[in-house]
């Protein structure tokens, strides 16, 4: 009973686990400017790309996060890379900043694994990724529960290949199962709101930050 009553906690874990509803895709008429860094953020589940609690960026990423299962992941993952694509083309020598707030970075996470090989000049930042392994902590929420939301949202890597990446996760079970299931949601919200700030993440930044502690890969 015990197990059934956790699986039901982390459905519903994963279904907070950002906050992103599509409706289309996302709002931009044109490419954005190529000056400076394209800095890209992605939100989670139930939330739109115009309320993803991130600011100081150039675009928001929609899709859809009704459900928090594979088919979302990849269909956030596919609008990701449309876009960064189409920017770096009309781009080519601009840096692109990636940011995901679960879901979303379990999106911007299953992005960088599958195109770091063909996409460079680009970083990513991983706000509570349910995709993250451990150590430090255990791994992330997908990790346990895979099976019941599906590839490529479930499990768990640290397979970046050459793309610097600052993961984030404090005192959370969504990116953490050895934290407290009980402080969820709480903890899963409150903890973050510095990281949604485009302009807090350096355009480098290679390292883990892990219930407060800075610690590297």
């Amino acid at each position: 009973m015990r197990k059934k009553n956790i699986a039901a906690l982390v459905t519903g874990l994963l279904a907070i686990t950002g906050l992103s509803v599509w409706t289309g895709p996302s709002a931009r008429a044109a490419t954005a400017p190529c000056d400076g860094t394209y800095s890209i953020a992605v939100g989670g589940w139930r939330s739109h790309w115009w309320d993803d609690r991130f600011f100081n960026v150039t675009q928001h990423v929609g899709y859809p996060t009704d459900i928090p299962n594979g088919a979302s992941t990849q269909a956030g993952v596919n609008e990701l890379n449309r876009l960064v694509r189409e920017q770096r083309a009309a781009c080519p020598g601009q840096h692109v900043k990636m940011m995901g707030y679960s879901m979303g970075a379990a999106v911007v996470h299953v992005w960088v694994t599958t195109n770091w090989m063909s996409f460079d000049n680009v970083n990513a930042i991983l706000v509570a990724d349910p995709k993250r392994q451990g150590p430090p902590g255990a791994d992330g929420g997908t990790g346990v529960f895979g099976p019941a939301v599906g590839a490529p949202l479930a499990g768990v890597d640290r397979f970046f290949g050459n793309v610097p990446v600052k993961s984030i996760c404090t005192v959370d079970y969504v990116c953490d199962t050895s934290a407290n299931p009980l402080g969820y949601p709480a903890d899963h919200i409150n903890h973050y709101d510095v990281d949604f700030d485009g302009n807090h993440h350096n355009d480098n930044a290679n390292e883990q930050w892990y219930n407060g502690v800075w610690m590297p890969w």
